[in-house]
């Protein structure tokens, strides 16, 4: 379970404690709850002069869902965690509505004023109510967790996907990615883009190895949408036969495939769209943002051994991450 949040009486936030610990301060008397989620207990007697330790809110920010995680980088205990759905397409899909059913009013013959267009103007800084959403909901619990616990620094995963070079890694320039990191942004992105699965049998949560759909050997490039995700079995079964050969016999499958080979970078997009906006609203909240790449957050997950959670890359976003972090079954809401 995640540690309790602990206030006094003045509402100054306290070190959080563990679940066993605030249970014993209600049925003492000694608290009484103050918000019932993300669950917060608030004592009746003030606390002279607390003793806190610092704590860093650390963020992975993603298209549909974001983990957000409480680390204390002296101690590596993830004291709490969570993980955020962003409501981006259900949102887009209530604007496509209206927009049809504006429209259709249009065509009517009843009366109504003409379309105008030169009232629209857009502020600076302006996201679609989509994106805009993403931003405002991650500010929000960024500034709310600030209030409960006695957080002190951020940490951000301030992606940023290069849609020339991971269309065309062959550009030129790129000895820069030969790094401790070299491979590790592109095989995070085909993890997503993929639902972490086998392309060709579906197979999760096992070893997934990168695959060309037009084998090297046979003039196949490193482009994203030449790549994709297969387990050992299929990757071996396949070897360097062209994937029209090798899935004849599944033509249902082979479309979906290479459909979804050339489908769009959406997700990327909307990160992009918002990690500056993003960044420039947290730097608003008065704390210090230390900011990391998607890249370094999964290096920092394999080499502690950690499972793949939304909440987990948030623990390990930054240079920050301590070298042991110590995870308890923390509640997912």
């Amino acid at each position: 379970m995640s540690h309790v949040f602990v206030l006094d009486a003045k509402k100054q936030p306290l070190d959080p404690v563990p679940p066993g610990r605030a249970r014993m301060l209600l049925t003492q008397g000694k608290a009484a709850v103050y918000r019932r989620y993300p669950f917060t207990l608030i004592l009746k007697e003030s606390v002279s002069s607390p003793r806190v330790q610092e704590l860093r809110v650390k963020i992975d920010p993603g298209s549909k869902t974001t983990g957000l995680a409480i680390v204390n980088d002296v101690s590596g205990k993830v004291v709490w965690a969570a993980e955020i759905t962003h409501r981006g397409d259900a949102i887009k899909q209530a604007l496509d509505r209206r927009r049809a059913a504006r429209r259709n009013r249009r065509q009517r013959k009843t009366r109504y004023r003409k379309p105008r267009f030169a009232n629209r103007r857009r502020r600076h800084g302006w996201l679609p109510p989509s994106l805009e959403s993403r931003v405002a909901t991650i500010t929000t619990w960024v500034r709310r967790l600030k209030k409960l616990a006695p957080v002190t620094a951020l940490s951000l995963e301030l992606v940023k996907f290069d849609f020339q070079q991971t269309e065309n890694p062959e550009i030129g320039g790129i000895e820069y990615q030969h790094g401790t990191l070299f491979g590790y942004e592109v095989k995070e992105y085909l993890l997503e883009k993929w639902n972490r699965s086998c392309s060709y049998c579906g197979a999760q949560h096992v070893p997934l190895e990168v695959e060309h759909l037009v084998a090297k050997a046979k003039g196949g490039t490193d482009r994203i949408a030449n790549l994709c995700l297969a387990c050992r079995p299929c990757n071996d079964a396949k070897g360097t036969r062209d994937i029209r050969e090798f899935l004849a016999e599944k033509p249902e499958l082979l479309e979906h495939i290479l459909a979804q080979a050339k489908a769009p970078l959406k997700d990327a997009a909307a990160v992009n769209a918002t990690r500056w906006a993003l960044y420039e609203r947290l730097q608003e909240c008065g704390l210090s943002v230390e900011c990391g790449s998607g890249g370094l957050t999964k290096f920092n997950r394999l080499t502690r051994n950690l499972p793949k959670e939304h909440w987990i890359d948030a623990a390990c976003v930054g240079k920050s991450t301590p070298p042991q972090l110590q995870l308890q079954k923390l509640s997912r809401f």
